[in-house]
């Protein structure tokens, strides 16, 4: 949780003006105790969409048979997807993660 906090606080220094989320296949019972868990721990945490039939992660290109890919990435104003990255080591190469969504958040412009 110490390394989610901290992943938290460089996200939010990158100061993009973007809404950010948790998309998970789990059901809103585990979301919930997932987000008041983070919460709990952190003081704060990150608004988790429920898509338990994967409609936004097949969206996004990370479907993975009846599974998420871990991953990120970002969508548009009109929700188009501007890209994705499938990486379950996102959060321990933050700074990779953070320089690639940067780069192409300033791509967007």
């Amino acid at each position: 949780m110490v390394q989610l906090h901290k992943n938290l606080d460089k996200l939010k220094a990158l100061d993009l003006d973007v809404d950010t989320y948790i998309i998970s296949s789990d059901s809103p019972e585990e979301q919930e105790m997932l987000y008041n868990e983070i919460e709990r721990v952190l003081g704060e945490s990150l608004p988790i969409i429920s898509d338990p039939d994967l409609n936004m992660i097949d969206h996004m290109g990370m479907k993975n048979g009846q599974v998420a890919h871990r991953g990120y990435g970002l969508l548009d104003e009109n929700g188009n997807v501007v890209f994705q990255t499938k990486n379950d080591h996102w959060g321990e190469e933050i700074e990779q993660t953070l320089s690639e969504i940067k780069e192409e958040y300033q791509n967007m412009k």
